[in-house]
């Protein structure tokens, strides 16, 4: 699969969206210039995971912790969920479900309002997770170097394998599951198939910006936007591509440490937020996130 054709934009969505697909798409179509980071939660150990429910409101795990917090709109953070094993990556399902990555325990679990939790895997070593509307599951093992596909009846099976997999996501349209490497300084993407295989592997974005005072690239958790960029965590920043693999511009880090995942929340969806070691940050934007769930 070539990296720009017109059969792959066809195959994979862009035909059927906006003019703004064919054209260049800069960083000051997203970023406001009074708009700074500011600092939403502060004091822990190492936040991760940020994830979006129905109605804007982010969910962030610290990992050394065993803690999952919730940042509602107006800003205001609050413990969801104890002990939780060191859950790491979470997303939220259609149904209101928050998915998460209980890496003590080797399971993928789905968490009730409540806080407390369902086994929907285990023995696996979940790192990162990306949820189908359908209740699908694709996990990244970084331990094994695979990428598990677990169905909405609990079947599981190895779909893709070979490289170093850490953050994973799904475009909106659900026909591409995009997959960093914790090697390599590219981003896979693969076609999703009916029955939840993965095919068309291809390294199609890159090559991704290096920071000289790490070794490699860092890239670590995703999002997307409702115009189809790409937002990925890595040493340099927080590095932004449309929706054809071109390289659009890099955020900075709101902190000299770990920037380590992103997502849109917030009132309409229109603040990044990001977790960067010890806190989480947010900054208004010009452009929102994908609205998967309904209210």
């Amino acid at each position: 699969m070539t990296r720009i054709t017109p059969v792959f934009v066809v195959a994979f969505g862009f035909a059927v969206v906006g003019s703004v697909r064919a054209q260049d798409m800069p960083l000051s179509q997203v970023l406001l210039d009074e708009a700074a980071w500011e600092v939403v939660s502060t004091g822990h150990s190492y936040t991760e995971g940020p994830a979006t429910d129905a109605v804007g409101n982010v969910y962030f795990s610290d990992v050394p912790q065993s803690k999952i917090y919730k940042i509602d709109l107006a800003g205001k953070v609050s413990l969801f969920a104890d002990q939780t094993a060191r859950t790491n990556g979470l997303m939220f399902a259609r149904d209101g479900r928050l998915f998460g990555c209980r890496m003590e325990d080797r399971q993928i679990v789905a968490y009730r309002p409540d806080g407390k939790h369902d086994v929907i895997a285990s023995e696996i070593d979940p790192n990162d997770l990306a949820v189908t509307s359908t209740g699908g599951v694709y996990c990244s093992d970084l331990t094994h170097s695979r990428i598990w596909w677990i169905d909405s009846a609990g079947e599981r099976r190895v779909v893709a394998e070979g490289f170093k997999p850490n953050g994973i996501i799904l475009w909106a349209d659900e026909q591409t599951l995009v997959v960093t490497d914790a090697v390599n300084p590219w981003l896979w993407t693969f076609r999703v198939e009916a029955d939840g295989s993965l095919s068309f592997p291809d390294k199609y974005y890159g090559p991704l910006r290096l920071d000289p005072r790490h070794e490699g690239t860092g890239s670590d958790g995703m999002t997307v936007d409702k115009d189809g960029r790409l937002y990925v965590a890595t040493h340099a920043g927080l590095q932004m591509f449309d929706p054809t693999g071109r390289m659009g511009g890099v955020i900075l880090k709101p902190q000299n440490k770990k920037l380590s995942n992103a997502t849109f929340g917030g009132p309409e969806l229109s603040f990044l937020y990001v977790t960067c070691s010890d806190k989480v940050y947010r900054r208004r934007t010009k452009t929102s996130g994908v609205a998967r769930l309904a209210p």
